[in-house]
């Protein structure tokens, strides 16, 4: 990996120490810079987890992803950095309260003096690493976190109380996750085959892409504008999350105008 060029990506210099401070900044910055977005799918591009493959579309391309990418090549910039990263599964809680199924997302595992949760790849989310080993309820920019046991060894990820997902103790090689990738790209049942969305957190809240949709949160108050022109559209691309994008993604037989179905897990 060029880890340089990965630290340039996140307008970071290269850390003095792999602890628990350069660990918190590098999320965030990773979180501001690099947008949770699903815009792979509406282009018609593959979705391939792979360590090159994902440098070359995060880095070299300097777009974002979905959890596989964000936080499969993140986990991999961690471990050069000299941290003990690793993947995790989960399965997301839906709005009915359920349990989506397994290796529904993936999540990031890093062994300090403890286990600590990092995840870039979740839409609205911690910015900051989160104690899995905490009892008690931990303040965070974006909300307050908490961490139960739930059955089989496995723990639940409560935000503002909450269930967010179903973390797995054990840790899985990106390989795992091709599958329900796969899935998650192609299903006519999921949520991101039919909803088009490019979002980041800000310094005063979020900014969210879907569709002709601008939804930016300031301070808590939530404002929304719909972008009359495909040329607007393109250039929210790239003045918000600085992607220069040649064409507009959209799915087969629709417009980029008409498009705004917003993913059930961002505001």
């Amino acid at each position: 990996m060029d880890v340089d060029a990965y630290l340039d990506r996140l307008g970071v210099g290269w850390p003095a120490a792999a602890d628990l401070a350069t660990l918190r900044h590098l999320q965030e910055r990773h979180l501001a810079a690099v947008p949770f977005e699903n815009l792979a799918i509406h282009l018609g591009e593959p979705i391939e987890l792979t360590e090159e493959a994902l440098f070359g579309k995060i880095v070299r391309r300097r777009r974002g992803g979905f959890c596989y990418e964000l936080n499969g090549l993140f986990a991999a910039l961690l471990r050069e950095l000299g941290y003990a990263a690793s993947l995790h599964a989960a399965q997301v809680v839906r709005p009915d309260g359920t349990l989506g199924p397994p290796l529904d997302h993936a999540a990031i595992v890093v062994e300090l003096d403890e286990p600590w949760l990092v995840d870039v790849g979740f839409g609205r989310f911690a910015r900051h690493p989160v104690r899995l080993s905490g009892v008690d309820a931990q303040p965070d920019p974006d909300g307050e976190f908490l961490v139960l046991d739930a059955p089989h060894g496995d723990l639940d990820v409560l935000m503002d109380g909450k269930p967010q997902y179903r973390l797995e103790r054990r840790p899985r090689p990106l390989a795992d996750f091709v599958p329900m990738a796969w899935w998650q790209a192609t299903s006519p049942a999921s949520h991101f085959t039919s909803s088009l969305t490019c979002s980041r957190p800000t310094s005063q809240g979020r900014v969210t892409l879907s569709g002709n949709r601008l939804i930016e949160t300031v301070d808590g108050v939530r404002h929304e504008v719909v972008l009359p022109t495909e040329a607007a559209i393109r250039a929210a691309y790239r003045v918000y999350f600085g992607l220069p994008l040649t064409r507009l993604p959209t799915p087969p037989g629709e417009s980029p105008l008409t498009r705004g179905a917003l993913s059930p897990t961002l505001p």
